[in-house]
Formats: structure tokens, C-alpha cells, sequence
């Protein structure tokens, strides 16, 4: 069965819901049966052993949590008799075992339950006279690894919880991103370091900020044992939605990692993995959302700690809150002495551009560019994800540069590599095939200039010529017979004093002399100006489209000529038919 046909077969409980529950809330009873079935399923060849050794070191009155793991071959277990197909044997009291099989549950797992507010839904189901019903028919899906491997497993919980964010009219891309974003992301990612990776015994950590349903990391970890059977990528996160989170957990349970690494809570306001720095990053951070609830505790940070914190560089404005997360990820990079780290992000196109010189947004942008971070930016095709169709960009920081790439970074122009979605997937209505993705790819790879036609598809820069300063042309203040007004104190005693309504602004690229461009581009209309050189400030901008725009020149005009007198001829003939 594919996972389409299973996620289906699963949200068919929304049958048995309907009435009952309103169709918000399905997936609050859906998504953690799935969990329960699921681990259920996994824990079903050890029970027997598990539940032996658990009364064996209980009569001995030790610590069996260490031999009950071994047991499970897990990294949770479950010291109760029951499981779901156990639980129909007692209808008249499935509620209490329900809630003591829960219990029987190691921490980890059991902490999942919490996050789901699972005890509320059950004693809803309860109440409603459902719940026999529901454990009933996720009792009759079988779960099991052999049938339904974590591949397989986690694209069934992708569909869930996109169908759980569209019934309760939330984005789905607060929850995850889409597979094939990811794929490319991943590929960019780890394309530099294949030799490396194809080692034997090698390990590596992979950490996502925004971590979702852990999507992002399974992708990794999929990308990763193809090359690499033997390798191992050890994955972190952090994720604030509550049935994200849960459900997060529950897969990197089933896979085998430390559920310890995946923790809950605002990364922003609250990091709670401290200290911790990582080979590889990957993030799709939320776009334009504002982080007021949490000024606060950012702006203390960044005022206090300075660049011995995450904020150092600057803050972007309280309206999108996108470089923030960027900065986060710059803090935890291993130390290009101890390996360096990679980072891939997704960020809209508010942060290549937005805020002039010495603004938050500049000053993060011109630290990412003077400390030789970015490798590279691709733009992606409109419509990629599921809760915006605006334009998103991917990109790609190291601290660990190859030579070639050293003090330059690459522009990708993928925004027409797409083919049309069979079905439409909320804002999601183009992807990136399998040749889409090898495509940017080798583009990545390559690391050289290349066109399509005379569409420029990969563009290489320095880092200083997205950079400038932004000089403060004065001129001075006159009287009202035109004469200059003098100042009397200060450093301007003596001087002009400038007129407020004639000041101007002029950008000049860093790879130009401020005085040649003066003198060339402001004295000649206007000979009595004088750059203010207290106010000059520098800032950087990454103009991606206006590097990728190709001329079209008009139609001759002939042409529309042409066009325009066979309307109008058109129009007159229809307007003498109506008088006729």
C-alpha cells in the first residue's frame, strides 16, 4: 500500500469524528492514534521479552530501564500487557487501560502523549461513545516496519499533518517543507563533502532550528545512508508547534535517535540546546513573521552579549523576524579549526535586499559577506510550498569555503526549472523533478558561470560587489538675498552651514573611490555640494533579479503601428454597423 492510500486509510476515522468533533479538530485524535499505532506495531516482536525482564529486575528492586531497552531493541519501551488489539477485549473499561497502557510507556514516549494533550482527546472520545470505535479501526492498520518502512512511514505523517493544517484553516508550512526543496537542499548540502562522506564508520550531526515534523533531517538521513550505508548523522532540533514537536519525536524514536536531541520550544527566545555546534544545518524558518512576543528577550541578548551571543551583527526589523534564524544557525557552526559546518536555509526575498546602510538587515548581510560565509543563493520557482506562492531563495553558508569558492559566491536562477503538479497542494502548484534537482546541482558543483540560450542560469561575484557606502551630499544653507549662512561655533563655525531640505544621499559601490564618483556623478549639477563624511555608512544588498534581468527591446514601432490601426479600424466598423 502506497502512502498515499494509507494516510488515506488512516484519515478515514474523520468518518467516524464527524458530528462529534468539528473538522478542526480531526487531526488532534488522528495524529496520535497514528503515533500509538505506529510504536505499537514497532515494540509488538519484543513485548513478551520486555515485559519478563521488566518483572525479573523489578523482583530484584533495581534499575531495569537499561536490560528493558537492550530488550526492545529500541531506544523506548512499554512495560504494559495491553496494546491496541488487547484493549477491544474490554470495552467497559478501555478508557482506564487505554490510559495505563500510555503510562507503561518509557519517558520519552510518553512526554509525546502530553504534547498531543492526548488524555483530553480520549476522554472526549469517551464521552462521545467513540472511543471503542476509533482504537477499533487504528487497531486493523498495521503499522509494522515490515510492511511500512520510516520512509514510507514519514510521508504518511507529511500527508496527516498537511491535511490536520488544512482542516484547521492553518498554513501547512508552519509544520513542514515540501520533499522536493528539501531533496535539493540536502544535495547542495552534502555535494562538496561526498568523499568524505563515503568513509567507513563516518559520523556526522545535523541540526534543525525549526524542525517541524522532521522532515528536513529524515531527508538527510535518507540522503546520506544511499551514500553511505555505513554512516551515521546523528540529528537535533528544536520545534515550537506542540503536534509538530510530537510527531518530530515519535519519528526520530522509530529511527533509532537519542529522542533527547529533539527538544520543544522558541529557538529564538530560548535555545535549549546551548553550546551545541553541528557539521550541517538545514531550515525552513517561517517567512515574514514578526518576533514582538519575543523582543524582549532578542534585543537583551543582542544589547548584552554583543557578538559573544547569537544577535551580534544587528536585528532585522520586528516585522519579519527570518534573519534571525540565520544568525542562530551562524552560532551553531563548528569552528573551521574542529571541521566547519554547512548551513541551507530558505529565506523569501525581503532579507537579499531589505534596510539601506546601517540597518539591522545590512549590517547581517554585511557580516555573512565580510566573514566569506555564503556560497551560494538559488532562487526557486514561485508556488514551491505549501502556505505561500511569493518567491523563495536557498542559501548555502560555510565556514569551511573550498578554494575556489574563497571571497566569491554563486547566484543560481532556478525560478524556471519546475513542471506543474498533478494536483495542487495548497500554494503549492509547481515542483522540481528529479532532472530539476540534478540540474541546480550540477550548476552548485560546477561552480562556474552558465547560460541557457541568453538567459544567464549561474552568475559568480566577489563578496565586496554587493557592497557600498551611502555618502551624505550637503549644500549649503543661503539666506534671503542668497547668501551663504555661516556657523558660529562649533566645527562648522566659519563654514556653510548645510540646508536640511537639499540633503541627499548617494550610494557608491566599495570598488569605487567616493571622490572620483563625486566628482563625476554630483559636482557637475551641483557645484557648491560637500560630502558629510560623518555620515557615511556602509551597507550591502544582494540585487538577485537585477543580475539575472535580460533586454528585451520593443517591437519596432512599425509594428504597434500596425497593431493600433487595425483596433481602431476594428472599432470604427463595428461602431458603423450599430448606426447603419
Amino acid at each position: 500500500m502506497n502512502q498515499q492510500n494509507l494516510s488515506a486509510l488512516i484519515w478515514s476515522v474523520a468518518d467516524l469524528l464527524r458530528g462529534d468533533y468539528k473538522q478542526s479538530d480531526y487531526g488532534k485524535v488522528i495524529l496520535p492514534f497514528t503515533v500509538l499505532r505506529r510504536l505499537d506495531c514497532v515494540l509488538a516482536p519484543t513485548k513478551a521479552a520486555v515485559l519478563a525482564e521488566h518483572d525479573a529486575r523489578l523482583s530484584l528492586g533495581i534499575n531495569a530501564e537499561p536490560f528493558l531497552l537492550r530488550k526492545s531493541g529500541q531506544s523506548f519501551y512499554n512495560t504494559s500487557p495491553m496494546d491496541l488489539k488487547k484493549l477491544l477485549g474490554d470495552q467497559d473499561h478501555i478508557r482506564e487501560n487505554l490510559y495505563r497502557y500510555i503510562e507503561g510507556f518509557s519517558d520519552a514516549v510518553r512526554d509525546i502523549f502530553e504534547r498531543f494533550d492526548f488524555h483530553t482527546q480520549v476522554d472526549k472520545l469517551a464521552k462521545s461513545g467513540l472511543l471503542y470505535q476509533v482504537t477499533e479501526k487504528f487497531a486493523q492498520v498495521d503499522l509494522h516496519p515490515d510492511h511500512v518502512d520510516n520512509h514510507q512511514m514519514g510521508l504518511v505523517f507529511e500527508e496527516l499533518i498537511r491535511k490536520f493544517a488544512e482542516q484547521s484553516n492553518e498554513t501547512a508550512g508552519e509544520h513542514f517543507t515540501p520533499r522536493d526543496a528539501i531533496r535539493l537542499m540536502v544535495n547542495l548540502l552534502f555535494i562538496e563533502d561526498d568523499d568524505a562522506l563515503s568513509q567507513s564508520g563516518v559520523v556526522r550531526t545535523i541540526y534543525d532550528p525549526t524542525a517541524g515534523t522532521g522532515g528536513m533531517l529524515s531527508v538527510a538521513g535518507e540522503h546520506l545512508l544511499g551514500l553511505n550505508p555505513d554512516a551515521r548523522l546523528t540529528m537535533f532540533g528544536q520545534e515550537l508547534n506542540p503536534e509538530s514537536y510530537a510527531i518530530c519525536k515519535a519519528d526520530m524514536l522509530i529511527k533509532g535517535q537519542s529522542v533527547a536531541n529533539i527538544t520543544f520550544g522558541n529557538t529564538l527566545s530560548s535555545d535549549e540546546l546551548p553550546g551545541k555546534v553541528f557539521d550541517y544545518q538545514l531550515a525552513n524558518p517561517p517567512f515574514g513573521v514578526e518576533w514582538k512576543k519575543i523582543e524582549k528577550e532578542v534585543r537583551a541578548e543582542h544589547e548584552h552579549k554583543g557578538h559573544s551571543g547569537r544577535f551580534g551583527p544587528g536585528l532585522p526589523r520586528v516585522s519579519d523576524g527570518s534573519l534571525l534564524f540565520l544568525m542562530h544557525m551562524l552560532s551553531k557552526m563548528r569552528p573551521a579549526k574542529d571541521g566547519g559546518s554547512r548551513i541551507g536555509i530558505v529565506l523569501n526575498g525581503s532579507p537579499l535586499f531589505t534596510g539601506g546602510a546601517g540597518s539591522g538587515e545590512s549590517e547581517i548581510r554585511r557580516h555573512v559577506l565580510e566573514s566569506d560565509l555564503v556560497e551560494a543563493i538559488v532562487a526557486l520557482p514561485t508556488d514551491m510550498f505549501f502556505n505561500t506562492g511569493i518567491s523563495t531563495y536557498v542559501w548555502i553558508l560555510s565556514n569551511r569555503k573550498p578554494e575556489p569558492r574563497r571571497g566569491k559566491v554563486q547566484l543560481i536562477d532556478a525560478s524556471g526549472m519546475w513542471q506543474k503538479m498533478r494536483k495542487s497542494l495548497g500554494s503549492k502548484r509547481k515542483e522540481l523533478s528529479d532532472d530539476h534537482i540534478a540540474e541546480i546541482t550540477r550548476l552548485f558543483g560546477h561552480f562556474e558561470e552558465a547560460t541557457d540560450g541568453k538567459k544567464p542560469l549561474s552568475r559568480i561575484f566577489r563578496n565586496t560587489d554587493f557592497g557600498y557606502r551611502t555618502i551624505t551630499v550637503e549644500r549649503p544653507l543661503r539666506d534671503e538675498h542668497g547668501n551663504l549662512v555661516l556657523g558660529s561655533k562649533g566645527k562648522l563655525k566659519g563654514k556653510p552651514q548645510p540646508d536640511s531640505s537639499l540633503r541627499d544621499t548617494e550610494n557608491v559601490p566599495l570598488s569605487e573611490d567616493i571622490q572620483t564618483y563625486f566628482q563625476r556623478e554630483v559636482l557637475p549639477h551641483a557645484p557648491d555640494a560637500w560630502i558629510d563624511p560623518d555620515k557615511t555608512k556602509v551597507g550591502y544588498e544582494i540585487p538577485f533579479n537585477r543580475h539575472f534581468y535580460v533586454f528585451e527591446p520593443p517591437r519596432p514601432l512599425e509594428a504597434i503601428d500596425a497593431d493600433l490601426k487595425r483596433s481602431t479600424d476594428r472599432i470604427k466598423a463595428m461602431i458603423e454597423g450599430l448606426t447603419a
